[in-house]
């Protein structure tokens, strides 16, 4: 749960989707957070002011108290040379990143903006996921949220956008606003994220092509889709579970909860779980997630731990399976990833490793890779929270350190593709496909380790670089833990 202990915050996981800017071939990191308990208590910073000088103080009192991997901090940093806060920590934690230790997760954001987010999903945009097709120059539709203003306006999952105006006479093409401005570009002809802001999208669908003016609005999120979220499907004289989660908020608890009292009632053991898209979020909800799938689990099993620096011990933590009236037993899980499926997801996948074995698998393609958790600390006259890399996770087994993905910690793993032409957990799209057959028994054909990152090029043989979720070099707290959100 979340919980503030003097200056401090939460902790909290993060998870980091790769992000294509300027001239598109630049690769920036973007963070993505999650929070569990305990919470530390932090040595008091005295910071009364919001310079720059007194606001890189505190990052770097905060990085030499907490960060995980103090040796590889660089030292002789002048935060003089620096026009922001976080530039300076970038500076400051070169020697990590360049380990693989530490891809921009720690960093200095917005305590008003991440807490909105936390509670509701609060955010402000079109409501959909983006993913950029550099092949056929396009922005694809992932998925577009209930109550909010693009599915209103009939922009849907498997839509595709080929151009962005401010008006029908202002339209400019995907392909020619990337040659000119990298990916970058798109974002900005998408607009500023404020409510009011309106722009014309080109968008092609199964009825057509057509001009569509929508305005960005306030929306919460609604983490379980009333759409698909949660759903039984019978196949064969089987009944299958399918959970999809697009984040860990607060709000996500209750909507669990009523799912596996679905799947409880109607005696399902076998479960698809879809976390393609959940870049991470509460990590009170992901206990709650593995206790759910937990059910007639001891009180002495373990879940997960995170383990400190070791002048820093006495914060250690581990989460112990909790008896939830919903919980279910199951007999065999297919977890749904892709690189977007990061930090407190992960959390859950191999927190239930131990336990499921061969009775479980990973579908789709390998998860981002983030074993480490953060803390958070707030200079709340300034409005700065800094969320610094403090722990390591591990589940009962020990198994952690997973920078490279789960794919190759799960024997069963199977690929698939992310198929826009269905809805998300439709039995004919591929993943949710593959998962079923997992949990019927039959077998995977292509194991994610033995894909290919880029498919050949028809045209030339060339590799082809995939789509990825579409993310700007400085997201908000909704775009870390959503993907390609706008």
């Amino acid at each position: 749960m979340r919980g503030c202990k003097g200056s401090i915050a939460a902790i909290t996981l993060a998870a980091l989707m790769l992000a294509s800017c300027g001239g598109g071939g630049n690769g920036s990191a973007s963070p993505v957070a999650v929070t569990p308990t305990p919470s530390p208590t932090p040595t008091p910073t005295p910071t009364a002011t919001c310079s720059l000088s007194s606001r890189q103080a505190f990052a770097k009192a905060v990085i030499d108290e907490w960060y995980l991997f103090p040796n590889d901090v660089a030292t002789n940093v002048n935060p003089a040379s620096y026009s922001d806060v976080q530039t300076y920590i970038d500076a400051l934690l070169e020697p990590a990143r360049a380990q693989n230790k530490d891809r921009y997760f720690t960093y200095i954001t917005s305590i008003a903006e991440e807490e909105a987010y936390y509670a509701s999903g609060s955010s402000a945009g079109y409501g959909v996921r983006l993913a950029y097709d550099p092949y056929n120059e396009l922005l694809l539709i992932a998925e577009a949220y209930e109550g909010a203003p693009a599915l209103s306006a009939g922009i849907d999952r498997g839509a595709t956008i080929s151009a962005i105006g401010t008006s029908a006479s202002t339209m400019r093409s995907i392909s020619s606003i990337v040659a000119a401005e990298g990916t970058a570009g798109i974002i900005d002809a998408l607009g500023p994220d404020q409510p009011g802001v309106t722009r014309v999208l080109r968008v092609t669908d199964a009825s057509g092509t057509h001009d569509i003016a929508v305005t960005k609005e306030e929306y919460d999120l609604d983490p379980v889709s009333d759409r698909y979220g949660a759903k039984v499907i019978s196949e064969g004289g089987r009944k299958y579970g399918y959970v999809n989660l697009r984040t860990f908020i607060s709000s996500a608890g209750p909507q669990l909860r009523d799912a596996f009292q679905m799947f409880r009632d109607q005696g399902v053991t076998d479960v698809v779980v879809d976390l393609r898209y959940n870049g991470g979020g509460l990590v009170s909800v992901a206990e709650l997630f593995g206790d759910l799938l937990g059910g007639g689990r001891n009180a002495s099993d373990l879940f997960s731990q995170l383990t400190f620096r070791p002048e820093k011990s006495a914060e250690n933590d581990r989460h112990f399976f909790t008896a939830q009236p919903e919980a279910i037993a199951p007999t065999r899980l297919a977890f749904i990833g892709t690189g977007s499926t990061a930090s407190a997801s992960e959390l859950v996948i191999n927190g239930m490793l131990p336990y499921l074995g061969t009775n479980m698998t990973l579908v789709g393609s390998n998860t981002y890779g983030k074993p480490v958790g953060q803390i958070a600390l707030d200079k709340s006259e300034c409005d700065d929270r800094m969320r610094v890399i403090a722990f390591a996770l591990a589940n009962a087994d020990g198994q952690g350190d997973y920078y490279n993905g789960l794919a190759s910690r799960i024997p069963n793993s199977c690929a698939a593709d992310d198929d826009l032409a269905y809805p998300l957990g439709d039995p004919r799209e591929a993943s949710v496909r593959a998962a079923i057959d997992f949990l019927a028994g039959r077998a995977c054909t292509t194991r994610i380790a033995d894909t290919r990152s880029a498919s050949a090029d028809q045209r030339t043989g060339a590799p082809r670089t995939p789509p990825a979720m579409l993310m700007p070099a400085k997201p908000s707290t909704a775009q870390r833990e959503q993907p390609g959100l706008y």
